[in-house]
This record gives C-alpha cells, structure tokens and sequence, in this order.
C-alpha cells in the first residue's frame, strides 16, 4: 500500500455542528460535480479515491513554463507566444502571486453564506493594457494531433477549472476578463531519435469562461455536507461502478 494514501482518515472531514469555516479546493468541488457520492465519502466519512500516479513530467513542464514567463514578468516584456496569437497582455507583477500559485494554499476566498474557504492555486496570471487579469493554465501531454481546441468532453473539467480561478480571482477584488488562457505544451514522439532531450509544440487556447455556475454549485456542495444521507452516484463514475460490481460479485460469500 502507498505510504501516501491513507483509505480512511480522521481529520480534515467537515462537521455539520463545527462553527469554523472549511477549507475546500476547488479540486473537491470538481469531485462534487463529477460524483457527488465520492465527493461525500471523502470530505464527510474520510474515505477518498485511491490517487493517480504523480505526473512528474508535467509537474517539470510547468516549473520550467513558470521560469520562463517570471523572466518576462521582470521586465515586464511580452512572451513571443503572446505575440503569436496577437494577446495584448504581458505576464502580470502581483504581490500574491507566489502564493496563488503555492499547492494547498493558493487564491483564497471565505464564502460567508455557507462558511466555506474556497482555495485553488493558479499556475500564471497576465494583466492586459486594460487592467484586466488573464486567468493562465498549463497543460502538458504527447498527442499524434494538432490541440487547437478545447473540443472533447472530459476537457470539461478544465473549464470548470478556469472558472473557479476567475470566481476566485474576482472575489478578492481584481478585475478578471472572461478570457482565460490555456499554454498547451505537445511532446513530439515523431523525431528521428530522442537524444536525452523532449521537445514540444506550444499552442494557446484562449478560452471564453462563464462562471456564473460556481456560486449555485458552492451552496449544493455546502447542503451535502451537512446532509446525513450518502448521495447518488455520479454519472459514469468509475470507482462507485466498480465498488458497487464488488458488492454484487461478494454479498454471498
């Protein structure tokens, strides 16, 4: 068993009768939207899906994206990407910006109505000649196709992603443009030898955001908490489709 995953812990669960405000990432309310089962098994009874393999190279993509455009940032000079796809932005100097971009703290907001501390730690923020903030993420894969879109469904959770960090962004108070932006880096495997070295094509997607959902999600999410009935499983959802398939296959034993 991993020494990192533990199936079933005892702190960080919500209690309905506990008066302090609840931190929850905005990773838990993408859980909640994907299967608001597991979301309750996790956040109320403290048992969480297994995890996924860390995706170290990614993890290298992005410090190395991060160390570029803070070369930029100093010299408040425009990335030749942004001057590709014609953005009129530069990459933004924000004094919590090391912090939002820091994993289990990130940008923070208490939601009064429901005492919830919601969080979500950004990977870049550009600011255009307006004033406005552009929301940045990075993605990395290695595709046989050209990403110019963000066209399939499970790319969903992206957007939501975005979404989250402009609410967030907007609640503390700064003025964020609809448009985020998406730096998709895509490892090349058609090169004649790998030499100890990737190499990638770069696109960015711009990408129209609209988070008027997050706030109604917010208040669903604060009512199954403090609901003592396990909800429905999500659609699709692999891990209840499977626990439930042991269920079946053991009740007779």
């Amino acid at each position: 068993m991993s020494e990192y995953y533990n199936a079933k812990r005892i702190k960080n669960i919500y209690d309905p009768k506990s008066s302090r405000p609840y931190k929850l990432s905005r990773t838990r309310i993408d859980l909640y939207v994907q299967c608001p089962r597991c979301f309750y098994l996790d956040r109320r009874l403290g048992v969480d899906r297994p995890p996924g393999y860390p995706f170290a190279l990614n993890s290298a993509v992005d410090a190395l994206l991060k160390k570029e455009f803070d070369l930029l940032r100093a010299s408040k000079k425009p990335h030749p990407l942004m001057k590709k796809y014609g953005v009129d932005a530069i990459p933004a100097q924000h004094e919590q910006l090391n912090e939002w971009r820091e994993n289990f703290k990130g940008v923070k907001y208490h939601h009064k109505p429901t005492n919830l501390i919601i969080t979500g730690a950004i990977d870049d923020l550009w600011v255009n000649t307006d004033g406005e903030y552009h929301v940045v993420d990075y993605k990395s894969t290695s595709k046989n196709e050209d990403i110019v879109a963000l066209d399939k469904e499970w790319q969903n959770g992206y957007k939501r992603q975005m979404e989250i960090y402009q609410w967030l962004i907007r609640h503390n108070g700064y003025k964020v443009s609809d448009t985020g932006y998406f730096v998709y880096c895509n490892g090349k495997t058609n090169l004649a030898k790998f030499e100890g070295k990737l190499e990638f094509d770069i696109t960015l997607i711009a990408y129209k955001g609209s988070d008027g959902w997050v706030e109604g999600t917010i208040r669903e999410v604060h009512e199954c908490l403090n609901s003592d009935d396990i909800p429905a499983a999500g659609d699709d959802c692999d891990y209840c489709s499977y626990r439930e398939a042991v269920d079946d296959v053991t009740k007779d034993m």
